[in-house]
Parts: structure tokens; sequence; C-alpha cells
């Protein structure tokens, strides 16, 4: 089974994810969003208690600056670009799966809602889920 660390990178936020799986069998190791500065710690954290086979960093903003720490924190991992197309609205809705809406939220349809809370750690799982169904 692989273990992929997805990263949803942005100017001063990432969305950093762990998971494990293949095909239909995936799990969620690991979600959290943290300051940029912070990245490195957490992913060489992450990296000490996980056995990753690979990163997946999704190609918007802040892209390169991001591989480029991520290369420079783990050198032996190999890192795959992972298209970031409809990554934010997906996040959305898994956001509601776990999240279960209450009161006046659930008569809303989840695509019209935004999620109180900031989605990149979702958005890191969506781009490790597809770099584990490329693979």
């Amino acid at each position: 089974m692989k273990t992929v660390l997805g990263i949803d990178p942005g100017r001063s936020k990432c969305g950093v994810a762990v998971v494990r799986g293949e095909g239909a069998n995936m799990a969620i190791l690991e979600r959290k969003v943290c300051d940029l500065s912070d990245l490195r710690e957490l992913i060489i954290g992450i990296a000490e208690r996980r056995n990753l086979n690979m990163a997946a960093v999704g190609n918007g903003t802040n892209s390169k600056e991001i591989q480029e720490i991520v290369r420079e924190a783990l050198p032996a991992l190999s890192v795959l670009i992972v298209d970031e197309r409809d990554t934010t609205l997906r996040a959305r809705e898994r956001y509601w799966e776990s999240t279960p809406r209450r009161g006046w939220r659930r008569l809303l349809p989840s695509s019209m809602q935004v999620p109180p809370v900031p989605v990149d750690d979702f958005v890191g799982v969506i781009l490790a889920e597809r770099a584990i169904k490329v693979e």
C-alpha cells in the first residue's frame, strides 16, 4: 500500500494530508492546515512518523516554492505535481461530509455553502488520492 503526502500550496498557508491505500481502499491518516513558515518542520515530523512513498504537490499558487521546500526537507522522497482543478469545490463537499450540517444549514445544498474554516487540508487529501490513482 502506498502512503502519500498531499500538499495544497498557498501563499501564507498550506493544506497537508497523509493518505494510505490503493484503489477504493484509501484512508486519511493525517490532515492539517498550517502556516507556510511551519511547513518544513511539519513535513519532516510526518516523514519521521510515516513511511511515505511520495509527495503530491498541487500545481496552483506558490507551487514552485512548496516543491523546493519539500525537495530540500525530504530529498529522498519523489515529488509528483498534481492538477488542482476543481479541488476547492470537492474539498468543500468533503468538509460537509465529515462535519454534518445542523439547523438551517441542512436545508441548503452543500454546494451553496462556504465552510466556516479553511478546507486546504481536504484539498491535500484530494491531491494525495489523485496521486495514488495515477501511480
